[in-house]
């Protein structure tokens, strides 16, 4: 894998500081803080992190009784961590969709409808005021000289994408918003794949074929976007770079790769039900220390029958 995605035009931004928002439509949103500075990072240097923390995040999604409250503080932390998901760019069938009257969106938990209008697509991301974008003749121009972009850290990093499509840079300004609801489905997609594909290879050999298939099925539902690609020269010789254009495309790309690694697997910590990245197959703790509280509490759990006994 480290191969593979040697070249990667992955670059992503987050924010100092991130705060939810209620929208005139009564959705709950995240932005950035008001004042919060931006800084530019590279998620592939530690995609293993970001993967298990991404799965972390819908592991505690999946759970019944896990409390609103903690959830919200959950997908706070994580996109303070690394930022929106960038579900604008990630959702449609190109990223320069902006050239269009129209948005094609193939099959997705979000919106259900096949096409919308590029105006009314925007909309759903700019809930307290759009980006300055508008259409000279053909071509799209961005405006990153109005004062909405005072702010030299803004306008630095829309100078850094300045070379992406501009709906990738307008993704990163800090009018930019994510409904919560959406995330919390994303999260909870991404732990229920891994729980799915978790208990079927632990339990196979205990489970009936209704079940077993079950599991299938929720495996086999993994999302099929995948990154767009370009040739360029590195060392005088032609290499792929993969074009991510969205934290989400990133996680989904590392996770299914990580999710099929068999030396290195995705597992659940059989203590603290973590999700973590295994350093060899037979793992079955995610850190020495939980071994050893599974360890005592298995004990005491042997004395106290042995006791009742």
């Amino acid at each position: 894998m480290d191969r593979l995605f040697q070249n990667t035009n992955a670059y992503w931004v987050k924010y100092s500081g991130y705060e939810y928002r209620s929208g005139d439509d009564g959705n709950l949103y995240i932005l950035p803080a008001s004042g919060a500075k931006p800084s530019v990072y590279d998620p592939m240097k530690d995609a293993g992190a970001l993967v298990v923390d991404a799965l972390n995040v819908g592991r505690l999604a999946m759970k019944q009784g896990g409390g609103e409250k903690a959830l919200q503080k959950a997908v706070l932390g994580f996109v303070t961590k690394y930022g929106l998901l960038g579900f604008m760019t990630a959702l449609p069938t190109t990223v320069e969709f902006l050239n269009y009257d129209a948005v094609y969106l193939p099959k997705n938990h979000f919106i259900r409808d096949e096409t919308v209008a590029t105006k009314d697509y925007l909309s759903l991301y700019y809930p307290f005021g759009k980006p300055d974008i508008y259409k000279d003749k053909e071509k799209v121009q961005w405006n990153v000289s109005s004062d909405e972009y005072k702010d030299m850290s803004v306008l630095a990093v829309a100078q850094t994408f300045f070379s992406e499509p501009i709906a990738v840079g307008a993704s990163l300004m800090p009018n930019y918003a994510e409904r919560y609801d959406w995330l919390t489905e994303q999260f909870r997609d991404w732990g229920s794949m891994l729980v799915s594909a978790f208990l079927f290879y632990e339990d196979k050999d205990k489970l009936d074929e209704f079940t077993l298939d079950i599991y299938r099925k929720g495996v086999s539902a993994f999302g099929s976007r995948a990154p767009t690609y370009h040739v360029a020269m590195y060392d005088d010789r032609p290499k792929i770079v993969w074009d991510f254009h969205s934290l989400l495309l990133t996680i989904q790309t590392m996770f299914g790769f990580a999710l099929t690694d068999e030396a290195r697997p995705l597992r659940l910590c059989k203590h603290c039900n973590q999700a973590f990245i295994a350093g060899h197959p037979g793992a079955a703790f995610c850190s020495a220390e939980c071994k050893n509280k599974y360890n005592v509490y298995k004990s005491r759990g042997k004395k106290k029958q042995d006791a009742d006994d």
